[in-house]
């Protein structure tokens, strides 16, 4: 999976429109293996994009979970730590 695409369940304040498009980009962007496609296929990257988006919009505000909300913070710190792991040498 890509690593730029992240959770969008279960967070409070909930997944903004700008994330879930964000998220549909960096998945189009993966499966036609083009960051910017050429002007013949811009229409059709672009309607896979707003397509997914709109597809990701009802799965996040369709699921259901008992568990309670994260916290963006909390979540952010420990995405820096890991990386910081990751990354350092």
């Amino acid at each position: 999976m890509c690593r730029n695409i992240r959770p969008l369940n279960n967070f409070a304040p909930p997944a903004t429109d700008d994330e879930v498009a964000a998220a549909a980009l960096q998945y189009v962007r993966k499966v036609s293996g083009t960051a910017r496609p050429s002007a013949a296929n811009q229409e059709v990257f672009d309607r896979a994009v707003a397509e997914v988006a709109r597809i990701t919009r009802e799965l996040v505000d369709g699921l259901v979970t008992s568990a309670p909300p994260k916290d963006r913070e909390a979540e952010a710190a420990k995405a820096r730590a890991r990386a910081e792991l990751r990354y350092a040498r």
